[in-house]
């Protein structure tokens, strides 16, 4: 499979590129800035390099022409202000879902957050966060020539994975390894069947690929 990931240098994208990599497909990671490219080299993923605020839709499609799968995995970052949630957690997602769909790319995953909600109340950043990518998550939902899954980690860490985990449509609030979260990504891309499903992702006692066919009804 080629496998376009949004947001390439990322801490999980980063994770998933190597996993992706290292079975086989071809990977590559869209970026803002030149000097990452060399992270994504070694982690085996061709960098792209694209504004994704700035791109228009048809920019970023020409990028996805040919892929097999879409990954929606970029983000403001915790240190970003409100106006970022907009522009890059809300608008960026629904720039890179026109662009799937006009490059006729079908599978599409967006990397969403536990508590995701467009009506989720109140002024602070991570309200705001919540609620861009709620909305985000909302438009995805709506495309009906993507065949979408959205993830929803709870709060991530950087302890080593265990490959297991819990994953289903409610999980309840808890923790998850980066680590884990890039092999749940890895599973859910090869696994079409899990289209149209909003998933919850926390740690838990289920291996991963165990975890996905059994959401995927398998």
């Amino acid at each position: 499979m080629r496998i376009v990931i949004a947001g390439g240098h990322g801490q999980i994208a980063l994770r998933l590129e190597r996993l992706l990599a290292a079975r086989g497909d071809e990977v590559a990671g869209i970026i803002r800035r030149a000097e990452q490219a060399d992270d994504l080299r070694a982690a085996g993923a061709e960098p792209i390099v694209c504004d994704l605020e700035s791109a228009s839709v048809e920019e970023i499609a020409a990028h996805l022409e040919g892929a097999d799968a879409a990954i929606f995995a970029a983000g403001a970052g915790p240190g970003s202000g409100a106006a970022r949630k907009y522009t890059v957690d809300r608008d960026a997602a629904i720039k890179f879902a026109d662009a799937a769909e006009r490059a006729g790319v079908r599978r599409f995953i967006i990397v969403s957050s536990m508590g995701a909600d467009p009506e989720h109340p109140g002024d602070e950043v991570f309200d705001v966060y919540l609620r861009a990518k709620g909305e985000a998550d909302a438009y995805v939902r709506a495309h009906k020539s993507l065949d979408w899954t959205i993830l929803r980690p709870g709060s991530l860490t950087n302890d080593a994975g265990k490959g297991l985990v819990r994953l289903e449509a409610h999980t309840g609030r808890g923790t998850i390894p980066r680590d884990d979260v890039a092999a749940v990504l890895a599973e859910l891309v090869d696994t079409p069947a899990t289209a149209g499903l909003t998933l919850e992702l926390i740690s838990g006692s289920t291996p991963v690929s165990v975890a996905v066919k059994s959401v995927a009804g398998n």
